[in-house]
Formats: structure tokens, sequence, C-alpha cells
């Protein structure tokens, strides 16, 4: 005889029984996991939000030997849920084979034929793959690393689901993304087509009404881009969107979306997913903090479907137990469901690493160095290497002393001023700040990377010089002017184009274009790796990048060498990379530290399918500040000798 009967209603589950059968933990577990309260003969459940919470409430009645029969209507369900289960484990399996190369070749080959009329670019073998897999399935993730064409990959699904005249169909695009990636978007468009179309910016600047009554025209057009921000406050009219079109709905660089604590970004996101068509994500770095940031993408492109049968405290938990046998099921779950070009997939040709090339302090910048390293280094604790507000400010303030000194004199916007070793100085020491700024003395960095530039130029080549500081940027440009060089800057404050943009104001979208083209009025282009390190492509024209200045950021490091190390590089093609490193600072160890960094990163993204860069997550780390305080003491030991 059973001991429960189970009923399923239009909002609830009711399970009818003996509920003294239930001890403690097991009543525990129900209410945990399904929400479940508890009357004498009964257990009331909301209904399941998938058919996944369903068989896990039925196994737990099986595993635990409690007797439990269904009412006709749940019957009936169950079979229904179990039958769409199978169907959809037999289609991941094939999504899954795809990828490993097993595919039925007829159906493949009237993809590529389908490609060959509707593009004017023609893909590489590993991108018609992906482009397969994606059109095969509609939803899917792609972890490629950058430069591995993840855009053109999607315009080549986008193309075959577009000429297709069934269920399958899509004749839109969605496309969230930063807004420095609406421009890679529209020019990938023109090169993967041959053609030009509307291309709708939904941006900050537009009107409201505008952007409202945009989504319910029914001529919208054929690719629209919008911010993640833009998302929050559009989300019912999105959906109507979604709901009167045949939409690909793509997220480009998802890990924003990462925030499994209800986060706005996310929440918008999760909740406009059901209502596409397909569904893609991308995004280079899809677990930047441990396997927690996985579960909102799976649930992005498959919702309701629990592609990862983990709950996020778990997955945490996997993060940190570095042998734990779960990770292997996890990755196996997933595999159907995403795919993945490695950098050694690319087969780039060669690039150069020049050997450092080390520049002397003057007597002014030595002595302002040697001041603040001394400050700064003995008042961190040898046995606390934590990184905290304090000494993240008091590092910024070490690389700018050895970067240029003048920038000692702008404030640190992110941090307060009671966290700035600056505000412990005395009137003397400020003073001498003050000289050297006054004087303009042109730091030894400036001269060198002119002279590397100038050599370029000299040979019809063209140049990316990075730096990290606003500042360094803005005086290294005026510096550039003196010395009659043409050039533009890319950082924060350049402007991105929108609809209402007017002509003769120069964007981040004009200067990239021209920068690329064969008749650009200059060679020379000067960036931060915070505003521009993705989305942008400077492989065609530059294969030079010198850099000015660096921090600990590996990650950002890694995203702006990837800028002019694509695919796409003529194999006859030497990309070259130029690092100014400031003699006997703190500039020695960040270079040091970064090619430990890339070092690893190369070692992880190479041998896992998802990588974890939870080592990189921080611009400063606490191994960072043990190479510091090492590499002060070996100076301080030496000058002792």
């Amino acid at each position: 005889m059973d001991n429960f009967l189970l009923k399923t209603l239009d909002n609830s589950i009711v399970i009818i029984g003996k509920v003294s059968l239930l001890n403690k933990r097991k009543r525990l577990h129900l209410k945990r996991e399904f929400n479940a309260s508890f009357k004498e003969d009964r257990i009331l459940i909301d209904l399941p939000k998938d058919d996944n919470d369903l068989f896990s409430l039925l196994d737990f009645f099986e595993s635990n030997n409690l007797n439990i029969s269904l009412d006709d209507n749940t019957a009936k369900k169950v079979k229904t849920a179990y039958s769409k289960a199978e169907q959809f484990k037999e289609f991941s399996d094939q999504a899954k084979r795809i990828w490993n190369g097993e595919f039925n070749v007829d159906e493949f080959e009237h993809f590529c034929s389908v490609l060959d009329e509707e593009l004017d670019r023609t893909l590489y073998p590993l991108q018609l793959l992906a482009a397969y897999h994606l059109a095969f399935s509609q939803n899917a993730c792609n972890f490629s690393v950058p430069g591995a064409g993840k855009t053109s990959i999607v315009y080549g699904a986008y193309s075959y689901l577009k000429a297709q005249t069934n269920d399958k169909q899509v004749n839109k695009m969605l496309i969230v993304g930063p807004l420095s990636s609406f421009g890679p978007w529209e020019n990938e468009y023109k090169e993967c087509f041959g053609k030009e179309i509307e291309i709708k910016r939904i941006s900050g600047e537009l009107p409201r009404e505008e952007k409202e009554g945009y989504f319910f025209r029914s001529n919208t057009a054929e690719i629209t881009l919008i911010s993640y921000q833009g998302l929050i406050g559009l989300t019912n009219e999105i959906k109507y969107f979604l709901l009167n079109n045949n939409v690909l709905f793509v997220l480009d660089e998802a890990h924003k979306i990462k925030n499994t604590s209800g986060g706005s970004i996310a929440t918008a996101a999760l909740d406009l997913a059901v209502y596409a068509n397909s569904r893609v994500i991308l995004t280079g770095t899809p677990a930047p903090n441990g396997y927690r940031d996985l579960y909102n993408l799976f649930e992005f492109i498959w919702p309701k479907k629990g592609i990862i049968k983990y709950s996020p405290i778990q997955l945490d938990d996997m993060t940190t137990a570095s042998n734990d046998d779960r990770v292997e099921d996890l990755l196996d779950d997933l595999s159907p469901y995403f795919i993945r070009i490695k950098k050694s997939d690319l087969n780039l040709p060669p690039k150069t690493e020049n050997p450092p090339i080390y520049v002397e302090m003057d007597s002014a910048q030595s002595k302002i160095y040697e001041i603040i390293e001394k400050k700064i280094v003995t008042s961190f604790d040898q046995d606390n290497y934590v990184v905290d507000t304090f000494k993240q400010a008091k590092m910024i303030r070490l690389i700018q002393a050895a970067s240029n000194p003048s920038l000692l004199l702008s404030p640190i916007a992110e941090l307060t001023s009671e966290s700035d070793i600056l505000s412990e100085i005395d009137e003397e020491f400020a003073s001498l700040i003050q000289k050297y700024h006054t004087q303009r003395i042109v730091p030894n960095s400036f001269i060198l990377a002119r002279e590397i530039i100038e050599e370029k130029i000299s040979k019809g080549e063209r140049v990316i010089v990075w730096a990290v500081y606003v500042e360094s940027i803005l005086m290294f440009s005026r510096y550039l002017e003196e010395c009659d060089i043409k050039h533009r800057v890319l950082y924060g404050k350049t402007p991105i184009e929108t609809e209402v943009t007017e002509k003769d104001v120069i964007t981040r979208e004009k200067i990239i274009d021209e920068f690329n083209s064969k008749s650009s009025s200059f060679d020379v282009i000067v960036a931060n790796p915070f505003a521009v390190a993705e989305s942008i492509s400077l492989h065609k024209r530059c294969h030079n990048a010198i850099y000015l200045e660096r921090n600990f950021d590996g990650a950002r490091f890694l995203q702006s060498k990837d800028r002019i190390h694509r695919y796409g590089l003529p194999k006859d093609i030497n990309t070259n990379y130029y690092y100014i490193i400031t003699k006997d600072t703190i500039s020695e160890v960040i270079h040091n530290r970064l090619l430990e960094k890339e070092q690893i990163l190369l070692r992880i993204t190479e041998s896992r399918e998802i990588p974890l860069f939870n080592f990189m997550a921080d611009e400063l780390n606490e191994n960072d500040v043990k190479a510091v305080i090492k590499f002060y003491e070996k100076r301080k030991n030496r000058g002792n000798s």
C-alpha cells in the first residue's frame, strides 16, 4: 500500500499521506529543496519551476523507500515530462557529437552551401564547426579566446537560421554588450555579408520615449544593439519585441550576468531569455571567480532545463576543492551546450616578445621614487599580505612615481584621501613633486617610446601605445604633438558613437575605423586597456605595441595583447611587443609578475575546457605585494653591500 498520493494543482503540489513517516532530516530536505510546508496529513509545495524539480521530488521519495502514487493528471504530466527529457537528452548528445566532429556529412555540407550563398566571408574550419553547432542547437555558449572570431561565428549561424522556413527560423538579432562592442558588431556585419543595413543602437542618449516606442514598432531594424544597463528599464518593451519577432538573442561579454544573488542586470537577462527563439552566450572568461559564474550563463541559454544540477553553494565548494570529483561531472553535463576555440587552435603566426627595455630615472625622479618607496614598503605588515584599500592606493602611488612623478599631483578617483599615502607627506616633499611637474621634465620612458614610434613610422608601420593612467595618456599625447607625430587617444572619455553624436565629433569608432584603413591620417594610437582592451581589433594594420606603463592586472594586459595578435593575420606578419621598464623600480616587479600570470593563464586555458580565472580576478593580489617587498629588500641589501 502506498504511503503517499501526489496531486498537481494549478499552482502547487499536494502530497497526501502519513507525514509522521518523515523524520526531521527528511522534512528539512523537503523544506530546503522544495520550499515545502507541512500539515498533519499533507505536504504543500509550490509548483516546480521545471520538470527536473518534479523528477527530483519523485527521486526523493523513491530513494527513501517511501511509496508514492500519482493521480491521473499528474501521471500524464510525468509521462510527458520524461518523454521530453529523453528527447532533450538525445538532442544534447547529438550537439555534443557535432563539436567532437561526429555529424551527418550531408547536413553539414548543406549548411556550408547556405553560408557560401549568404556570407561574403569564408569561415575557417573551426569557425564553421562552431557555427554549425550553434545553428543546430540554436542555444549555445561560445567560450573561445579573444581573436577567435566569435562575432563571425554568430553571424554564420544567423545567416543559416534566417534562411530556414521552419520553426527554427530567425529574422532579427538583439545583441546585448558593452558600448565598446557596438562598432565591432556593425563592422563585422559589413565584413561578413558585404553590405550595410540598418543597425539600431539603443543607448542612454536616446530619449526614453524613443527607446520604449522602438521595441513596439512593426519595422524594427534587423540588428538591434543595447547595453546591459539598458536592459533594466526596458524589460516589458523587449519582451513584446521578442514575442512578436523570431529573435536570436545574444549576450556579448556575458560574464556581466554572472551575479546569482538577484542582480538587476542578471535578473533582466534571465527573465527575457525564455521569450527568444535562439539564445547565445559569448565570453572568453566564463568563470572569472569560480564555477558559480557559470550558473546564469547556462540558465540563460536553456531556461528551466536545469542544465547545471548543482546549487551555487555547491559550485563554490567545487571551486575551492582542487580535486573535487564533481567537477568532471559538471563539465560532462555542460559539454553539449558550449564550444571553445583555444589560442593554439588559431594557428597564429609567431609573435616577438622583445626583451624589456630599461630606462634610467633622472635624479629628480629617482629621489622622489626612493622616498615614496621607503615610506610605502616599510609600512607593510611583513606577516599580512592581504590586499586592502590602503595597500591598493599605496601601490598605485608607487607605480606612478616609477612612471612619471607628475601623476602624483592627481587624486586617485576611486580611493579616499585617507587611504592615500600622499596625505602623509611633508611640505618639503610636496614641493619637490610640484617642482618636477613645473619644470615639465620629460620622462626617459617617453623619449624611448617616441624613438621606437619614429622608427616604425619611417617603415610605414603603425603603433599602439598602452598606458594605465589617463594623465599619462594625455601627457604623452602632448609630447607627441610637440614632436609632430600624428596620433589619436582612446580612453574612457573618448566618445562612443550614438545616433545623436554630431558628425564632427571624433568617436572611438571613427578613430578605430580610420586607423584600420589604408589612408589613415595618423599612425599611432595611445590607449588605456581599461577602456578599450575588449571588443576592438587592430591587427589588420597594426603589428606593434609599446607598453609605456603597466600595473598588476594580468587580465587587462593579456586582453590588450590580443588586440593585434588575432585570427586573420597573414603568416608573414611579425607582431612586436615592446616593454619599457623604469630600472630599479616596481616596474621591474610588475613585468615579472605579469609574465608569471601569463604563463599560468596559458597553461590553464590550453588544458581546460572551462578555465577558472579567479587567480587573476583582482588587479593586485597577495603574491604581488610579497614580490614588491622582496624586490625592495633585495635592492636595499645591494645598496648596503
